[in-house]
């Protein structure tokens, strides 16, 4: 079966940045499973898999526009210690879920001081390109539950 909208992919990968540092890999693990077309994994990856087939290997370079965004340095705030009271041993690289008028974030610890701490509410891949290694595992249709539900049940995807 070759792969487009509303086929289900079964994925091993490999990612690094453009230094060559690993950033994620399904080595070890089952393969990662998303339904083409749904949104379920960055857009410059997912697009690559169209017309692909089980057992096709490739590699795509995914440049921030089309992964996780630029930076927003706007998204980098600094907040009075106090608003962290009831969380024990706060320390940078912790990622916390914030409140907003309008949402729930995760923001990442990045700076601390007796008086203040330095949230970054970006994706901590914003801004960077990400070189994948790809293998089509597998390709199939999605089932009509899989698509009412918006992602792919069973190995590689979520278990009811």
């Amino acid at each position: 079966m070759i792969a487009g909208q509303n086929s289900v992919v079964l994925m091993d990968y490999t990612v690094k940045d453009d230094e060559g540092n690993l950033i994620d890999t399904s080595a070890g693990q089952d393969p990662l499973a998303f339904i083409l077309g749904m949104g379920n994994i960055i857009p410059g990856l997912e697009r690559a898999f169209i017309g692909k087939k089980k057992g096709d290997s490739f590699q795509v370079r995914v440049k921030p526009e089309e992964g996780y965004g630029e930076r927003d340095e706007a998204l980098v705030e600094v907040v009075p210690r106090t608003q962290f009271s009831g969380i024990k041993d706060l320390r940078p690289g912790m990622q916390l879920q914030a409140q907003t008028d309008d949402e729930v974030m995760v923001v990442t610890v990045v700076k601390l001081t007796d008086r203040e701490v330095t949230v970054d509410a970006n994706h901590p891949l914003a801004g960077k390109t990400l070189n994948f290694d790809v293998a089509v595992v597998d390709v199939r249709t999605a089932t009509q539950e899989e698509l009412a539900h918006g992602h792919v049940h069973g190995v590689g995807g979520h278990h009811h």
